[in-house]
């Protein structure tokens, strides 16, 4: 097996970014990328600390990541497993990064940064949904922003709605958890309940 050890390796591979792939960068939240945040539903949230690295899930309406200026994103911690890996790392190591996807659209955004976790109960209160508000709020200080080409989403065929898996087809979150704590958590049961339990506690 042939082992990539170097930067020097990697650009005798690959060569250098073309002005396409730097020009796009910016340390501030352009207003086309303001646009492209406020129109994104759904983002990942990468973070690190001491035991690793972590990649989440967050989604809510679309422009749920607030733009508080042009150097600053607000992401409420809605809802969850209360795992909270997230602000677990965050507070240790205050880098992250995140990915937005929108519905529809090839483009997708990157932002790196640094980040502190808030529970400041004017910002919790102007989350609110549904009467709800996050118990925290993660503040972003953009370092890095910039979109990503259209490549992935095209060759995954991502928003092709007759490429969508069956969920039929896959193990269900009761049958996983059934299956790693041999059947003391989760099973048909869990999956039954799951519906309505989220449903009363989607934010």
């Amino acid at each position: 097996m042939s082992i990539i050890a170097t930067i020097e390796q990697l650009e005798t591979i690959y060569g250098h970014p073309n002005d396409a792939s730097t020009v796009k960068v910016a340390d501030y939240v352009t207003p086309a990328y303001r646009i492209l945040i406020e129109k994104s539903p759904f983002a990942t949230l990468a973070t690190c600390g001491p035991e690793g690295l972590d990649c989440s899930p967050r989604g809510d309406q679309d422009g749920f990541v607030r733009i508080h200026d042009d150097k600053t994103l607000m992401i409420p911690d809605r809802r969850g497993n209360n795992r909270v890996d997230s602000l677990r790392n965050i507070v240790r190591d205050p880098r992250i990064a995140l990915l937005f996807l929108i519905p529809g659209s090839g483009s997708t955004l990157r932002v790196n940064g640094q980040a502190l976790v808030s529970a400041d109960p004017d910002l919790l209160a102007s989350f609110t949904v549904e009467g709800k508000a996050p118990r925290t709020v993660v503040i972003m200080t953009v370092q890095e922003v910039y979109f990503q080409c259209a490549r992935a989403i095209v060759r995954a065929d991502l928003w092709n709605p007759n490429k969508r898996v069956d969920p039929r087809s896959l193990p269900t979150p009761g049958q996983i958890l059934a299956e790693m704590s041999d059947n003391q958590v989760g099973g048909e049961k869990y999956d039954q309940e799951w519906p309505e339990r989220a449903r009363q506690t989607m934010w």
